[in-house]
């Protein structure tokens, strides 16, 4: 990508901002000097300034945000700076942003998400007189949307606090690029989207999350230079902060994902964008109806697996053509029947993108039936609806991602930075190195400000049974209840799968006298909220809560996790990479499996201690960490708690 060099904003250096003394010294923040926090912003200032990659590993507490946005705003150039999650996106613009603004200035700085987060005008207008909403909740968050985007800025769905998570008008109404007109959309000027892009034009820093950076990143990779493709501007400089999670990340954007849900919603939108230009005619009526039909019948013949949800590979695909080729083919001509009624149609705009879409759609069903690709694993998913209907989705996902990143984010851009708190095992960063691509780059580890020694302990629990065991959930319900009692609830139980996580919340229902919140009965958000106002609250959660939590203070004490988070080996994805490993003469448990579970545990361990007046215990109940050989990576890789097999040192540490 092309850098955008514009003239550098009168900033202070970054001593005069971090150091003693200095303008960070007279916020209105608790201050107190961070050696590192200087060092890690002077590691970003010089690889943004000699056009040099860099990974840092920043322990928590160390102020990383603010080590490497100041940095990012001096540099003169045009910097991206990337998320792995919404939370942390809008904790940079809504909170770091402002502060920084309050001792610096005005800064030139936008914020982006998702096309789907955006309302389109266009399919609002069409839909005004459509009778195609579903009863009554429909046609009433229709008309709050309609008053809403009459005095609405951003057109961005946050603001309608009323509208359900599970809305299924709202993607009858969103942005998404594949039903877009472009410059031929009489609303163009109007866009909710145009207007974000007009602001990001303008702006020096643009924070965006990993999910639309690798989204933009593969649109632009297909459109290969069309002027409308992607979102985001030019820049000569990308940030990733919680860059741990960029392999998998990477991984769907750069792979093919076709649904059943994707051929209803083209033939809705064939009928629906048409109508309401009155070009809709019995042809293209018919070839709507054909292809929603036959989808429906292919979707129906994939195979079913053990069960009516989850993942499973689909490396037979060949026995299915052989078994269901007329199904296959037949969605495949009527895909082609409504690419050509659509380019018979004239005078509609509409019909362009829809055609353009329909081809797609069929060259994407082709290349998952029919291509042959070595570094490609095709699978299949199944996924429960919030509405009870179950989703098919036919996958094809990169086994391997790092000569994707090498050629089109390292090639590219002149400058990218790599930051997280949990980067490195044992120490080094080969791993991550490795499975990303990152062969050029500048490595620095930055530790922790806090005294993990003296703020936490962990305990290893002695004489517990393998988690394979069958007795294992009832040993671990008894050392859980142990602990919480010495705790006072007050807990985060962190499990690897949603079955352990049900059974031991059910086995301790009962006999905890603490109020228990279990991971899928509310939203995370509304989830997180009533944990921060209930006392002594333990909360039971899977993989969401490992990561991207932030609870300071008394109401989280303690951390439980029950077993070393290795990824299920049975994961089509998983499979297809230790295979490749393997086949390349290498050992997929230890180069892969052993690494990915390290980074999870410090992510999960990580919840605990968020400031310098935290203070907690963190348990985990695999007995593997000290008998098995690969432990000694784990113990090696995590910060220097403080360790511990008896629980009255657990009972003394918190009746200090």
């Amino acid at each position: 990508m092309p850098s955008t060099v514009k003239t550098a904003p009168s900033l202070p250096s970054l001593y005069d901002f971090f150091a003693p003394g200095g303008v960070l010294a007279h916020s209105e923040l608790p201050y107190e000097f961070r050696k590192g926090q200087l060092e890690m912003a002077r590691a970003v200032e010089r690889a943004l300034e000699e056009g040099r990659h860099l990974i840092v590993e920043a322990g928590t507490g160390t102020g990383k945000t603010l080590a490497y946005l100041l940095p990012a705003l001096r540099s003169g150039q045009r910097v991206i700076i990337s998320t792995g999650t919404k939370n942390l996106q809008e904790q940079l613009f809504f909170k770091d942003i402002p502060f920084l603004e309050s001792l610096l200035g005005p800064l030139r700085v936008c914020y982006m998400k998702g096309r789907a987060n955006y309302l389109c005008r266009h399919k609002l207008y069409a839909l005004r007189n459509q009778p195609i909403l579903n009863g009554l909740e429909e046609i009433s968050q229709y008309q709050a949307i309609a008053e809403w985007e009459k005095t609405t800025e951003t057109g961005d769905r946050v603001e309608l606090a009323d509208l359900p998570e599970a809305s299924q008008l709202w993607a009858k109404l969103d942005a998404r690029g594949e039903a877009c007109l472009g410059q031929a959309c009489p609303d163009y000027e109007r866009c909710f989207i145009t207007e974000m892009r007009r602001r990001a034009a303008e702006s020096d820093v643009i924070i965006v999350n990993h999910h639309l950076f690798f989204a933009d990143l593969a649109i632009k990779q297909q459109a290969r230079g069309a002027p409308d493709a992607g979102v985001l501007p030019d820049a000569g400089i990308v940030i990733f902060d919680e860059a741990h999670e960029l392999e998998d990340v990477a991984s769907s954007y750069f792979g093919i994902s076709l649904s059943n849900v994707r051929f209803e919603e083209l033939a809705r939108d064939v009928e629906t964008m048409l109508r309401a230009k009155g070009a809709l005619n019995t042809e293209i009526v018919g070839a709507a109806q054909m292809v929603r039909e036959r989808a429906r019948m292919f979707f129906g013949a994939l195979p079913r697996g053990a069960g009516s949800e989850g993942r499973m590979q689909f490396g037979a695909r060949e026995e299915f053509l052989e078994a269901q080729g007329d199904l296959y083919l037949g969605v495949l001509n009527g895909l082609h029947r409504l690419e050509g009624e659509l380019e018979r149609v004239r005078g509609a705009e509409e019909a362009a993108p829809l055609r353009k879409r329909t081809a797609d759609v069929r060259e994407q069903l082709k290349f998952l039936l029919e291509a042959e690709d070595r570094n490609t694993v095709f699978w299949l998913e199944r996924r429960g609806g919030r509405q009870g209907g179950v989703s098919t989705h036919l996958q094809a996902t990169p086994i391997d991602v790092s000569e994707l990143l090498a050629g089109l984010l390292f090639e590219e851009f002149p400058s990218v930075v790599l930051t997280s708190a949990t980067l490195t095992v044992q120490g080094g960063f080969g791993h991550i190195r490795k499975r990303l691509g990152l062969r050029d780059a500048r490595e620095l580890v930055v530790p922790s400000h806090f005294r993990y020694g003296e703020q936490a302990v962990l305990y290893l629990p002695p004489e517990m049974p393998d988690p394979r065991d069958s007795d294992f959930q009832e040993r671990a319900a008894e050392r859980i209840r142990r602990v919480l009692d010495i705790t006072r609830g007050r807990a985060f139980c962190l499990f690897t799968s949603y079955s352990q996580m049900r059974d031991l919340y059910e086995r301790l229902a009962s006999e905890l006298g603490y109020p228990l919140l279990l991971q899928g009965t509310a939203p995370r958000k509304a989830l997180l909220e009533e944990f921060r106002e209930t006392p002594n609250a333990v909360l039971f959660g899977t993989s969401s809560f490992w990561q991207g939590v932030d609870v300071q203070g008394e109401a989280l004490s303690c951390v439980i996790i029950d077993r070393l988070p290795f990824a299920v080996p049975s994961d089509p994805v998983v499979q297809a990479r230790m295979r490749a490993i393997e086949d390349g003469g290498g050992n997929p448990f230890m180069e892969y499996q052993v690494p990915s579970a390290v980074i999870t545990l410090k992510q999960g361990f990580g919840r605990l201690i968020r400031s310098l007046e935290d203070r907690g215990v963190l348990m985990l109940l695999d007995p593997r960490i000290q008998r098995a050989r690969y432990g000694r990576v784990f113990l090696e890789s995590l910060p220097p708690y403080r360790m511990t097999q008896d629980i009255a040192a657990v009972e003394e540490f918190f009746n200090r």
